[in-house]
């Protein structure tokens, strides 16, 4: 006969491994993306976004943690600006701007190094609908190793990341509106 704690222990396991078969099925890549409708010509917020030091005045994770360390090297624009930085909250990494196409698109490629290491990009994308009104993207792509896959579970990694994407784009939107 079967004990209570026996059934109860291989129920366990058996959640367990259904739970690790469900997350070895999904994408081995992600995609988080977030797109906001900004009452201002695509100039004005390409200049935001295409320099790093004017990045940061409306950058959620500069928000998120005030006290994080930065620091700037190369062009003050453009292709090759880039920013590390550290921080309590934040972690440690670095984003390097790689592409750059006048008011309609800006690559940064973004390496994490703590709380873990990641390898991601990041793709700003400008739509101009006339002169007054543009179309935001603000995605991120990248691999997603078995462990962010159980963690995304677990924790909704488009949620998390998602919700400081949206606070981004306000921040950027209020910015460039005059808010």
């Amino acid at each position: 006969m079967t004990t209570l704690p026996t059934v109860l222990l291989l129920s366990l396991l058996a959640a367990i491994v259904l739970l690790l078969a469900y997350v070895a099925t999904l994408p081995d890549h992600f995609r988080i993306q977030r797109t906001k409708v900004i009452k201002a010509p695509a100039a004005r917020i390409f200049a935001l976004i295409d320099n790093l030091e004017s990045f940061n005045h409306w950058n959620p994770y500069q928000r998120k943690d005030p006290g994080m360390r930065g620091s700037y090297s190369g062009p003050a624009s453009g292709v090759g600006a880039a920013y590390a930085w550290e921080g309590h909250k934040v972690g440690v990494g670095r984003m390097e701007i790689i592409a750059s196409e006048a008011a309609t698109r800006v690559a940064l490629k973004l390496d994490f190094d703590k709380p873990f290491k990641a390898h991601n990009l990041a793709e700003f994308t400008l739509q101009a609908e006339g002169d007054k009104v543009t179309i935001v993207t603000w995605a991120m792509t990248g691999p997603s190793p078995f462990v962010a896959r159980l963690m995304g579970v677990v924790l909704g990694m488009d949620r998390m990341v998602g919700k400081d994407f949206e606070a981004g784009l306000a921040n950027l939107r209020a910015l460039t509106e005059g808010r």
